[in-house]
C-alpha cells in the first residue's frame, strides 16, 4: 500500500522541505580542511579562526564546522520553501509546547541564512529550519565539477536509534515524511533494519536503522552517515581514489545500494562519522510519487561496498561506546511524535 500522508493534504508540508546543511562541532579544523577540500573536493571558507564552511553550489554554507568538542553533527537545518509552510511547522512545534529559540545575528551569518528559528531534535541534534538562504556569486574553487542539490536538498543523514519508531513519528509529524522502503541486512550477526523517509524528491533524506532485538547504539556519534551527491560518476570515483591517497580510513568500498540503486562509497570523516558519496540515485517524481508502494529490500547492497576492516583500537573503541550507551537513555522529543505506530 501507499505511503499516505497522515494529515489532510492541503495541510501538509510534503515537498516543501529539504535539507539545507549541517553543522558539526570538532577541534580537528585542519583535518576537516585537508579531508574536505583535498579529499572530497569541496569549495572551503575559512571566516575565522574557529570556523570552516564548505560550499557545494551557490549557497554560501552546507557544511558549517565549529570549534567544539563534540566531534559530531550538532545541528541539521531544514530549507522551507515559503513563509506560509514555515508558519505551519513552526505552529506543530509551538502547539505541542516544544521550546522554540530565534537564532542569533552571528547564528544566522555563519550558516548562510537571513533568519532561522532552532528547536530539539532526536538523539539530541538540533533541528533548524529557514526559510531564505543566502546565495553568493563567488566562483566555486574545488576539485569535484558539481554536486547535486537544488529541490532535492543537500543529501541525507542516516542514524542508528535505539527508539526508531520514536524517530519516525518525529519526522512525520514535523515534516509530513513518507516512508520510501525497509532494508533488512545482517551485520555481524545482528539483524538491523533500516527505514528510509522522504521529504521530497530525494529517494530520503533521513535514514534510521535499529538493530533487532538489541536495544543498544553501537557507535559513538549521534549520526552514522552523512551523504552528499557527485554530478558525474567520474567526480565520485575521482573523491575515492583522493580519499585514499591521502589516507583518511575507507569504511565501505564503491557498491550500488539496492534500494535507492545509488553508487556510492563511504569514507571516515576527522570526527568519526561517515560520509558517504554518492551518484545517480532514484529520484521520486510527482508522478512516480503518486503510486509509490514501500517495498522491504533483502541486504543494504547489489554490489561492492564492502567493509574496510577496523583496526583493533577501533574495535576497542566500538565496545566502549557500547558499554556507555547501555547506561545511556536515547534523547528524544516526546511532545512531537503524534502517534507511533509502525
Amino acid at each position: 500500500m501507499s505511503d499516505h500522508p497522515l494529515v489532510d493534504p492541503s495541510e501538509s508540508v510534503y515537498g516543501a522541505v529539504h535539507l539545507g546543511y549541517l553543522v558539526v562541532h570538532s577541534q580537528r579544523l585542519a583535518d576537516w580542511h585537508r579531508f574536505g577540500a583535498l579529499a572530497i573536493g569541496l569549495h572551503t571558507d575559512r571566516p575565522d579562526a574557529d570556523t570552516l564552511r564548505f560550499r557545494l553550489d551557490d549557497r554560501a554554507c552546507r557544511f558549517l564546522i565549529r570549534r567544539g568538542t563534540a566531534e559530531d553533527v550538532t545541528a541539521l537545518g531544514w530549507h522551507v520553501d515559503d513563509h506560509e509552510t514555515f508558519d505551519r511547522i513552526l505552529a506543530r512545534v509551538s502547539d505541542r509546547g516544544v521550546p522554540i529559540q530565534e537564532g542569533t545575528a552571528e547564528d544566522c551569518a555563519l550558516r548562510g541564512v537571513e533568519r532561522l528559528w532552532r528547536f530539539p531534535g532526536p538523539k539530541g541534534i538540533a533541528t533548524e529550519v529557514f526559510t531564505a538562504p543566502i546565495t553568493t556569486d563567488e566562483p566555486l574553487r574545488m576539485l569535484s565539477s558539481g554536486w547535486v542539490t537544488g529541490e532535492a536538498g543537500l543529501g541525507h543523514v542516516a542514524i542508528v536509534s535505539r527508539e526508531p519508531e520514536f524517530m519516525h513519528a518525529y519526522y512525520r509529524t514535523l515534516f509530513d515524511s513518507r516512508l520510501s522502503d525497509f532494508i533488512d541486512e545482517n551485520v555481524s550477526g545482528l539483524k538491523m533494519k533500516i527505514r528510509f523517509l522522504r521529504v521530497n524528491e530525494r529517494h530520503h533524506s533521513i535514514a534510521v536503522a535499529n538493530i533487532r532485538g538489541l536495544k543498544i547504539d553501537p557507535i559513538r556519534t549521534r549520526v552514522q552517515h552523512v551523504n552528499i551527491q557527485s554530478a558525474t560518476l567520474e567526480d565520485m570515483l575521482a573523491a575515492f581514489g583522493r580519499v585514499t591517497d591521502l589516507g583518511f580510513r575507507m569504511a565501505w568500498s564503491v557498491g550500488q545500494h539496492t534500494n535507492d540503486r545509488e553508487l556510492s562509497f563511504y569514507c571516515v570523516t576527522p570526527s568519526g562519522f561517515e560520509l558517504e558519496v554518492g551518484w545517480n540515485p532514484v529520484v521520486i517524481t510527482p508522478e512516480l510519487d503518486r503510486a509509490w508502494t514501500a517495498t522491504t529490500y533483502q541486504g543494504i547492497s547489489i554490489w561492492g561496498h564492502n567493509t574496510v576492516a577496523p583496526s583493533p583500537l577501533d574495535k576497542f573503541d566500538q565496545l566502549r561506546n557500547v558499554v556507555a550507551r547501555l547506561r545511556t537513555p536515547e534523547i528524544t522529543v516526546p511532545e512531537l511524535i503524534g502517534s507511533t505506530g509502525k
